[in-house]
């Protein structure tokens, strides 16, 4: 039997009698890189919540290949990158490395370490230094690092190119591209669309509560008309041009 990686069925919540997901279903394969698009209050962190167990939905169910949300079997294979990351300033970047790592039961030696830190362009140096002497962007590789070194099966990433100069968002996608190359699937949110049209397989527009849309990036622009994703998403939601 084919098991989801990611399995969302009739997700409804609602804040104050007012609808934020209305029997939202997705289905995401294993090895997909899947992008989330919405505007701002759209409901997309609330969808988010709901994956990790942080709020409970009013309806609907979630699993995880197969496992249901909060048993720790489907835990132990998830790891979160949040959209406003701020690593314990007190702890050294290798330090902080670490911790994630052992939240998982994994080990890494320093050279894998640094491997994966200039794999970011991230100076190697800074490791030794406390996050409080970090920037947003220095924060913020480090975030991308903790996540994708855990070596969990499902990854869910919110903005993680928040922050990020052109030649580390490259290098992020490169490395979100090597990774699904090893049948690990990532569930990503992003404001970025051109990035999203570069990495993801398939992508779903939320707006107004609902799914307008799911399809890979050039299905939605070939339906739309447009030759760009940030022209075809404004045309899903403005002119519901696809459905």
């Amino acid at each position: 039997m084919n098991i989801s990686a990611l399995d969302i069925k009739d997700l409804s919540v609602a804040f104050g009698g007012n609808a934020v997901l209305d029997q939202v279903s997705l289905q995401i394969g294993r090895g997909e890189t899947f992008g989330l698009m919405g505007l701002n209050g759209a409901g997309k962190t609330t969808m988010i919540k709901c994956i990790l167990g942080l709020r409970d939905q009013d309806s609907g169910t979630i699993t995880m290949e197969g496992l249901a949300r909060d048993s720790a079997e489907s835990k132990a294979r998830l790891a979160y990158l949040p959209e406003k990351f701020e690593p314990p300033w007190f702890l050294t970047g290798i330090e902080f490395v670490r911790f994630c790592l052992s939240l998982y039961g994994k080990t890494m030696s320093d050279d894998e370490i640094l491997a994966a830190t200039e794999s970011l362009s991230l100076d190697p140096r800074a490791l030794k230094r406390r996050m409080n002497t970090y920037s947003k962007g220095m924060r913020q590789k480090l975030g991308i690092l903790g996540t994708l070194l855990t070596g969990c099966s499902l990854l869910i990433l919110d903005e993680p190119m928040s922050g990020l100069d052109p030649r580390a968002r490259a290098l992020v996608k490169k490395m979100i591209t090597d990774i699904k190359h090893q049948e690990r699937t990532i569930f990503l949110s992003s404001h970025i669309l051109a990035d999203m049209d570069e990495i993801c397989d398939r992508v779903a527009v939320l707006h107004d509560s609902k799914i307008r849309f799911i399809g890979t990036p050039k299905e939605m622009k070939s339906q739309t008309g447009v030759q760009n994703l940030e022209q075809a998403f404004l045309e899903c939601i403005e002119n519901r041009a696809v459905a």
